[in-house]
């Protein structure tokens, strides 16, 4: 399919610096600062993921002269919980922004949703002839009722929302493809066991009344509290993000070597550090710098980070930029766009 990027919005928590909070989250402070984040940026209690994704879509909209009623397709990506169960957040977004024609998608596969948004982009064009504009919006808003932002994986995690608007025959930041690799093995590595079907809050199944803030700890049990194993999988990680790249440079023509940027998962200071060794790629071709600065920002990493060097004018026309991710269940992304 023959689409590219027209235009890119944002909307982030307040930033903070990680040294001034990191009390609130954690008594491991030195090893959360050692992570290498300068800031966190956090939302008011009463600002949801959707809010940040309408924020963001609405800037994207502007920026590239569309109205939403043009819309044929919202893909609204998502990390972590939305605000309510039993509702679509991207058929409300839809709605709240006046995309009335458009068919509205729901992606929730954890921090590789924004990554994998552009082949349901794709795949929506190739079976919609009519189809020609597409938002993506790719959104993380951490429920800290259930997750520690700063205490449950090496990385902060920061609430913020970056959007784009897609059009058919687009002659720029064209998608070219996206390679994605599963292991279903790892899909209970980070479960929360309490408050599904299986076990409703409120009722006898449930372990925790209230909700519990998923720890380290419990994340650690799912490799039986061996260090030895959790060793291995963090440098499986990096194999296979390899791989899914490697796979999308194939399909494409494209050289490792030649890509312009190689934009990661906004991780800590020393995976970003390993994982571009890994691939053999310099970190000034990375994204090592706004990782630092923002936080891991869910699934809208990417789509922030490019459209942070698109907005400076850091992009060469004609240059190949790869969007690498990785999530639970176990997900690797990668897509590739050409400038």
């Amino acid at each position: 399919m023959n689409f590219g990027l027209v235009s890119f919005g944002a909307a982030l928590g307040t930033p903070v610096p990680v040294t001034s909070v990191v009390g609130e989250y954690s008594h491991h402070t030195a090893k959360i600062l050692a992570y290498g984040y300068r800031n966190v940026l956090r939302c008011p209690a009463d600002v949801g993921v959707s809010d940040l994704a309408v924020q963001a879509a609405k800037r994207a909209l502007v920026a590239a002269g569309v109205q939403a009623s043009d819309l044929d397709l919202v893909v609204l990506a998502l990390t972590d919980v939305a605000e309510y169960l039993y509702w679509d957040a991207a058929a409300s977004v839809a709605h709240r922004l006046g995309a009335t024609g458009a068919e509205a998608v729901l992606m929730t596969q954890a921090c590789t949703t924004g990554v994998l948004s552009f082949d349901a982009v794709a795949g929506k064009l190739a079976t919609h002839p009519e189809y020609r504009t597409a938002l993506i919006i790719a959104a993380s808003r951490c429920c800290e009722e259930y997750w520690n932002r700063m205490d449950t994986q090496p990385v902060v995690f920061s609430d913020g929302a970056a959007a784009a608007v897609l059009r058919r025959d687009h002659p720029s930041l064209r998608w070219l493809a996206t390679e994605v690799r599963t292991e279903g093995r790892f899909a209970d590595f980070y479960r929360l066991d309490s408050g599904g079907a299986a076990a409703p809050f409120g009722t006898s199944a449930c372990t925790c009344e209230p909700p519990q803030v998923r720890g380290a700890w419990e994340v650690m049990e799912f490799f039986g509290n061996d260090p030895g194993r959790f060793e291995d999988f963090t440098k499986h990680l990096d194999d296979a993000t390899k791989v899914t790249l490697e796979r999308a440079c194939a399909r494409t023509g494209t050289a490792v070597a030649d890509l312009a940027k190689v934009i990661l998962l906004c991780d800590n200071l020393a995976a970003m550090e390993s994982l571009a060794g890994k691939l053999e790629v310099p970190l000034a071709r990375t994204n090592l710098d706004i990782a630092l600065e923002h936080g891991h920002l869910g699934a809208a990493d990417q789509l922030f980070c490019l459209s942070q060097y698109h907005s400076r004018g850091e992009l060469d026309q004609g240059s190949r930029v790869a969007l690498i991710s990785r999530g639970r269940g176990m997900h690797w992304a990668c897509t590739l766009l050409e400038v």
